[in-house]
C-alpha cells in the first residue's frame, strides 16, 4: 500500500457492507497497539466470568518491632488509670464527672480487702494491729524503711522508734478515720462540702460544723493525702485506707493541666493548692516508685519551677514578680521531698528519677536573706521581720505577733539547705524566737496558728536539743502535745466530730475541718518523715 493511499482512511463502518466487512476494515485501519488493548480486555473478561466466587483472603498487617524499652508494669493492682494529657483550659478546669457507678462502693472490694468500709458509724474503731502504714517510706523518712511517723519498716518488722506513745498513735488513727469517712465520691476532700458525705455516701444525718470554702478543695485534698502517707499509708498493700488514698490521687491526677498545674487556676491564691497537692504527689511517688504517679509527680515539679521568678521564689501565679515567704515554704517543701527521692535512687546506683529545678534553694536563700531581720532574726511574710499574713478580717483576732510561723519556715528552709544549725547565728536566733512562742490552745486570744505548728514542729525536731544547749525539741514537743491532744473531738462519732479538730485559727475559715485535723495529724507526724540534717542532732 502506498504512503497515499495508508493515509486515506475510509469510514471505519461502511454503510453499505455487512458486519464482517465493516469489522474487518476497522481492524485493518487500526494500530497495532489498540489491537493489543482490545485483545488483553477480551481475555480479562472471558477470565473474570469463570472466576471462583470466594473471597480472597486479606492481607495481615506487617507487625512492626519496636526496639524501644518495654512498658513497665506495676508490681501489683493499681485502682489508678493512666495519665492521658488533654487539652484544657488552665483557668477553668471542669468539676469532675461522677461515675453513677462510683457512688456505691461498698459492693467493690480490691486486693481481698473486707466489702464494708465504714468509718464513719463507729464510736471505737481502734485499730488491733501495730499503728503503722504497710510503705516503705525510706524516701521522706529516716531511710532503712521507716514506713511511717513512728518509725515502722516497710513490712511492718522494721527498727527506728519514735516519741509518740499509744495515746498519741490512736489520736493518730482517729484523725485518718474523721478524714476517710467525709472523703468525696470522686476522691478530693471538699474544704466547704465535706459535711455531705459519710463512708462515701450521701449523709442523711446531722451534719458538723467548720465549713471552709471551695477554692481550696484541691489543697486540703493535698494535706490530707500527707497526713495518710505520712503514718506509711499509700495506695498499695492490705490496710483500710487503700481506697481512699487511691482515690485522692486519682482525683489529683484528674485535675492536673496540660502544664502541671494541679486544679483551676481561679483566684490568686491557686498557687497554694497546687503547692499542698504537690506535695502530697511527689511524696505518693517517692514512697511507692509508682510509674503511674511519676508523669504526673514530674509534670507537678516542672510547674514548680515554671512559677517560680528568676532569681528568687514564688508567689501567686507563675513568675507574678513578687515573691512570699508563706508559699516558698510550700513549694519548698515538694522540692525537698523530690531531692530525697533522687538521692534515694542515686544511693542504689540508679539514675535520679525526677528533674528538679536546681537553682530553686538558691532562690529561696536570697528571698529568705531579704526577708530576715539581721537583730532578732525574725522573718517576714512580704518584708523583712514582718511576721505572717493574716486575712484582712481576722488581724484583730489573730495579731501577727502571737506567731513566728515565717520564721518556722526559714528555719526549716535553712535546715534542708544543709546549713549547720551549730555554726549559724541566724539560725539559733529563729529557733530562740520559737521556743518563746511555743504551741497553746487558746481560742480567746489568738494563740492557735496551726499552720505555724507544723512547720514549727518539722523544725525544732531537726533542731533537737543539742544545739547551743537548748532544749529546742522537748520544750516544743511538750506545749504541741498539750495542745493538739486535749483539743480532739472525742464525743459522737466519725461521721460529725469524732477524731476531727474544730477549725479555728487564722486559716480555719479557708481550709474548714478538713484543714484543720490534716494540719494536726501531721503535726504528730513529723517525727522521721524527714531525715535529720547534719548537725541538727546529737
Amino acid at each position: 500500500m502506498s504512503r497515499h493511499q495508508r493515509t486515506l482512511h475510509q469510514p471505519a463502518f461502511a454503510t453499505d457492507a455487512d458486519f464482517n466487512e465493516q469489522l474487518y476494515i476497522a481492524l485493518k485501519q487500526s494500530p497495532w497497539w489498540m489491537i493489543s488493548i482490545a485483545i488483553h480486555v477480551f481475555v480479562f473478561l472471558i477470565a473474570s466470568f469463570f472466576q471462583t466466587t470466594e473471597p480472597k483472603k486479606k492481607l495481615e498487617p506487617a507487625i512492626i518491632v519496636d526496639a524501644a524499652p518495654p512498658e513497665v508494669i506495676e508490681p501489683e493492682p493499681e485502682d489508678l488509670p493512666h495519665h492521658q494529657d488533654t487539652p484544657v483550659d488552665p483557668t477553668k478546669m471542669p468539676e469532675p464527672q461522677l461515675n453513677p457507678e462510683d457512688l456505691d462502693l461498698d459492693n467493690k472490694s480490691d486486693n481481698d480487702l473486707p466489702n464494708e468500709e465504714n468509718f464513719g458509724r463507729v464510736k471505737d474503731a481502734k485499730s488491733k494491729a501495730p499503728f503503722d502504714g504497710p510503705s516503705s517510706n525510706g524516701y521522706i523518712g529516716t531511710g532503712g524503711g521507716a514506713g511511717s511517723a513512728f518509725g515502722r519498716g516497710g513490712d511492718g518488722d522494721g527498727g527506728g522508734g519514735g516519741w509518740p506513745s499509744e495515746k498519741q498513735k490512736d489520736s493518730v488513727m482517729d484523725a485518718l478515720r474523721w478524714l476517710a469517712a467525709h472523703q468525696s465520691p470522686d476522691g478530693r476532700w471538699e474544704a466547704e462540702g465535706f459535711d455531705k458525705w459519710c463512708d462515701f455516701k450521701p449523709n442523711m444525718g446531722e451534719r458538723p460544723d467548720g465549713k471552709g470554702k471551695q477554692m481550696y478543695d484541691v489543697g486540703v485534698t493535698g494535706l490530707a493525702l500527707c497526713a495518710f502517707l505520712g503514718a506509711g499509708y499509700t495506695h498499695r498493700g492490705n490496710h483500710e485506707f487503700r481506697k481512699t488514698v487511691s482515690r485522692g490521687l486519682r482525683y489529683l491526677k484528674t485535675v492536673q493541666d496540660p502544664e502541671g498545674c494541679f486544679g483551676a487556676r481561679a483566684g490568686p491564691n491557686y498557687i497554694y493548692n497546687h503547692a499542698t497537692a504537690a506535695l502530697a504527689m511527689v511524696e505518693a511517688y517517692g514512697m511507692t516508685n509508682s510509674p503511674i504517679l511519676k508523669g504526673s509527680a514530674q509534670r507537678c515539679l516542672e510547674f514548680i519551677g515554671l512559677a517560680r521568678n528568676p532569681y528568687f521564689a514564688w508567689r501567686y501565679g507563675v513568675k507574678p514578680g513578687d515573691n512570699d515567704t508563706s508559699v516558698t515554704g510550700w513549694m519548698m517543701m515538694a522540692i525537698k521531698s523530690a531531692k530525697l527521692v533522687n538521692e534515694h535512687a542515686q544511693k542504689q546506683g540508679k539514675p535520679a528519677p525526677l528533674a528538679v529545678d536546681d537553682d530553686a534553694f538558691d532562690g529561696i536563700r536570697a528571698w529568705l536573706d531579704k526577708m530576715t531581720d539581721p537583730d532578732y532574726g525574725r522573718v517576714g511574710y512580704i518584708t523583712r521581720g514582718s511576721g505572717p499574713a493574716r486575712p484582712k478580717e481576722l488581724v484583730d483576732r489573730f495579731p501577727g505577733e502571737k506567731s513566728e510561723s515565717m520564721t518556722a519556715v526559714g528555719l526549716l528552709a535553712r535546715l534542708f539547705m544543709g546549713d549547720d544549725p551549730r555554726k549559724s547565728e541566724t539560725m539559733q536566733k529563729y529557733a530562740h524566737l520559737l521556743r518563746e512562742l511555743p504551741p497553746t490552745w487558746n481560742p480567746s486570744d489568738g494563740s492557735i496558728d496551726m499552720y505555724y505548728w507544723y512547720y514549727g514542729a518539722l523544725a525544732m525536731y531537726q533542731m533537737g536539743d543539742s544545739v547551743g544547749g537548748k532544749r529546742n525539741w522537748t520544750t516544743w514537743r511538750k506545749a504541741m502535745e498539750k495542745a493538739i491532744l486535749e483539743t480532739q473531738r472525742k464525743d459522737t462519732d466519725f461521721c460529725l466530730y469524732k477524731g476531727s479538730w474544730d477549725p479555728i485559727g487564722p486559716w480555719g475559715p479557708d481550709g474548714g475541718r478538713v484543714y484543720s485535723t490534716a494540719m494536726m495529724a501531721m503535726c504528730m507526724m513529723v517525727v522521721e518523715r524527714y531525715d535529720l540534717v547534719p548537725g541538727s542532732r546529737n
